[in-house]
């Protein structure tokens, strides 16, 4: 782009090799800007604006670069145009971004900054937007001075979703899930909900858990805020469940994220597995759980020929039993559960059950 100022400048003129002095001389100034910013001067003052549209979203908020090559400012003021362009409803000056419950800053301190940033964006802040400035070698000018264009704002619907961090998650041991809310803004903080939903259930609130949140400061007027959800979580109670951290800004306007969780264990065997001899016939019966569902073997079958085996899936759980001749087995008999997570073994003692009529049982 090319901006054309125009200049005057005193030179001294010479005319039969004689000098006079106080010759006004004009012309004319091309400045090359590139294509997204646009230079506006007025009485002296230039400002540096985006040429383009500038797009935000709700609940967060947005930055209106700014820049200008005077410090003789007295003060600065934002301005909001209404339907008509007329440009008198002030969203910012310097003095008010001291009011505790202002939602605009200055970024920049810097006397030639003019950049402000506006926290909690609803969509009735887009339009237009002009800078006026206060100067003091302008004192006919109670009203200051009105710079144009200006910047345009569209503020659309949030979509913008939080980030929710989730590790590996094993049985039984203590994990933390991190929910970070959308935008980097120094607006009020936004509230955090945990919700977890189990199978075929409602949305029920969290408890009996450890939850925190956090504010970082990444700059002096950018924020990053957090949750995070500390517990223990159970197969049988968390796997194949959602959990969604939903974050709610000012003016209710609330976005959220949900993933589905996946809970590792590592094969164990329950107390309820055992063996019994009962008319010749040795039944053992191994049950154990894990995720993924682990697989069972029996060490004492790869020397046998005669035996049946029976396994059943349920859920996270297999139950095997084998039933083999009295004849071929040891004092105990191993039984093997494996998944790619890891595997256990338990060695369980035989019982030997005598006749019903006597109603005695004794261990072999």
């Amino acid at each position: 782009m090319l901006v054309l100022i125009w200049a005057t400048l005193l030179f001294p003129a010479r005319r039969d090799n004689a000098a006079i002095p106080g010759c006004l001389m004009t012309f004319m100034i091309s400045i090359s800007l590139g294509r997204s910013a646009l230079t506006t001067c007025e009485k002296n003052i230039c400002i540096t604006l985006p040429r383009t549209e500038i797009t935000a979203e709700a609940g967060l908020c947005v930055e209106i670069p700014c820049s200008m090559n005077y410090r003789g400012i007295q003060n600065i003021e934002w301005n909001k145009c209404d339907s008509s362009f007329q440009c008198n409803s002030k969203i910012f000056n310097i003095f008010s971004m001291f009011v505790p419950e202002s939602r605009v800053f200055l970024l920049d301190l810097n006397l030639r900054s003019c950049s402000i940033i506006i926290n909690n964006l609803t969509e009735s802040d887009s339009g237009l937007y002009k800078l006026r400035v206060y100067t003091t070698s302008e004192p006919k000018s109670p009203n200051g001075i009105q710079f144009n264009p200006g910047v345009n704002i569209t503020v659309t619907a949030l979509t913008q979703t939080p980030s929710l961090s989730i590790p590996s998650l094993t049985e039984d041991v203590e994990t933390t899930l991190t929910c970070i809310a959308p935008g980097l803004c120094s607006g009020s903080s936004p509230n955090f909900t945990w919700t977890w939903r189990g199978r075929g259930k409602k949305d029920s609130y969290i408890t009996g858990n450890l939850t925190t949140f956090r504010t970082q400061n990444v700059t002096a007027f950018t924020q990053r805020h957090s949750s995070t959800l500390t517990f223990t979580p159970l197969v049988t109670k968390h796997d194949d469940t959602e959990i969604t951290c939903k974050v709610t800004f000012a003016n209710n306007i609330n976005t959220e994220m949900t993933e589905t969780l996946t809970v590792w264990s590592v094969p164990k065997i329950l107390k309820s597995s055992g063996c019994r001899v009962q008319s010749k016939v040795l039944t053992c019966v191994c049950i154990s759980q894990g995720n993924p569902a682990p697989f069972i073997d029996w060490p004492l079958l790869e020397n046998l020929t005669e035996f049946s085996v029976i396994n059943t899936h349920t859920g996270y759980s297999v139950n095997s039993t084998i039933v083999i001749s009295a004849k071929d087995h040891n004092s105990t008999v191993r039984c093997v559960s494996k998944s790619e997570d890891g595997k256990a073994h338990i060695d369980m003692d035989i019982v030997k059950y005598q006749k019903a009529q006597e109603g005695t049982q004794e261990k072999r």
